[in-house]
C-alpha cells in the first residue's frame, strides 16, 4: 500500500499549473529556480505566494536579501524551465542564471528577459511549510509582453500546450 505522501504526489501530478522561475540576488550573488507553487493572494495590497524548498540555494539567498522576482514562462520556454530545475548541465563554475538574458528590477532582483510576464517583490512574510518555505511577496513592480505567448503549462510530469481553437 502506498503512503499518503506517494498518494498525494500522484494526485498532485493531475493539477495543471503554470511554470515560473523565481530569482533573487544579494551581495553580488544571483540565483534562480523553477517553481510551480505560485499564486496571487491579494490586489490590495498586491501580494503573491511562492513555495521554495528550504535547502535550495535560491531559497537560502532570498532569505538574506529579502527580495525576489517571478518570471512567468511562455510555452516556448521549456529549456529555461529545465535549466532552472537543474535538468540542464552548465559548465563548472557557471551559475545557471548567467546563461540566460536577464534585466535588473527595482529591488535588484534579476528577471528573465524572455518571460511573458514578471513580478518584482519584497518579502512580506516567510512561513514554515515543513520541507518548504511559504514566501509571501509584496509586488512592487510588474510587467508583461505586449503580445504575450501562451503560458508554459506542466501537467502529469510533462509540459503541455493549450489546444488552439480552429
Amino acid at each position: 500500500m502506498d503512503s499518503i505522501s506517494e498518494a498525494m504526489r500522484r494526485s498532485m501530478r493531475l493539477w495543471a499549473c503554470g511554470v515560473t522561475v523565481v530569482t533573487t540576488s544579494h551581495d553580488g550573488k544571483r540565483a534562480g529556480m523553477t517553481a510551480s507553487s505560485f499564486t496571487s493572494i491579494s490586489l490590495e495590497p498586491p501580494l503573491i505566494l511562492v513555495c521554495l524548498h528550504k535547502e535550495a540555494g535560491t531559497s537560502l539567498l532570498l532569505q538574506q536579501g529579502a527580495c525576489f522576482g517571478v518570471s512567468i514562462l511562455g510555452e516556448e520556454q521549456e529549456a529555461n524551465s529545465s535549466l532552472f530545475a537543474g535538468y540542464t548541465e552548465v559548465p563548472p563554475g557557471v551559475d545557471r542564471i548567467d546563461t540566460v538574458p536577464t534585466f535588473v528590477a527595482e529591488t535588484g532582483s534579476p528577471l528573465l528577459v524572455e518571460a511573458i510576464a514578471w513580478m518584482d517583490c519584497r518579502v512580506y512574510g516567510l512561513h514554515d511549510g515543513a520541507t518548504h518555505h511559504v514566501i509571501i511577496g509584496e509586488v512592487v513592480a510588474t510587467g508583461r509582453k505586449d503580445d504575450p505567448a501562451w503560458p508554459l503549462v506542466y501537467h502529469n510530469r510533462a509540459y503541455r500546450r493549450f489546444q488552439r481553437e480552429a
